[in-house]
């Protein structure tokens, strides 16, 4: 058994471990959670992107199905 005088060095050493230990993880958890956080920031402007970019295939694919007849004459030079 270690002799009285050094177990609270020993408690300290360990509390300052566990501390430190703590406050990695606090930080980790911290990273983790921006980045997630942006990772669904970007996700949601993917969707909106995505959504404006089919939106415009289906004119253009409107477009090109419309009958040519329907279209009005080309500009004489």
């Amino acid at each position: 058994m270690p002799a009285p005088e050094r177990e609270p060095q020993a408690t300290d050493r360990r509390f300052a471990e566990l501390e430190t230990r703590l406050a990695f993880q606090e930080q980790a958890l911290q990273e983790l959670s921006d980045a997630l956080a942006e990772a669904r920031r970007e996700g949601q402007r993917d969707r909106e992107r995505l959504g404006r970019v089919l939106e415009d295939l289906k004119q253009l694919r409107r477009a090109l199905a419309a009958d040519p007849a329907g279209e009005p004459p080309p500009p004489h030079y």
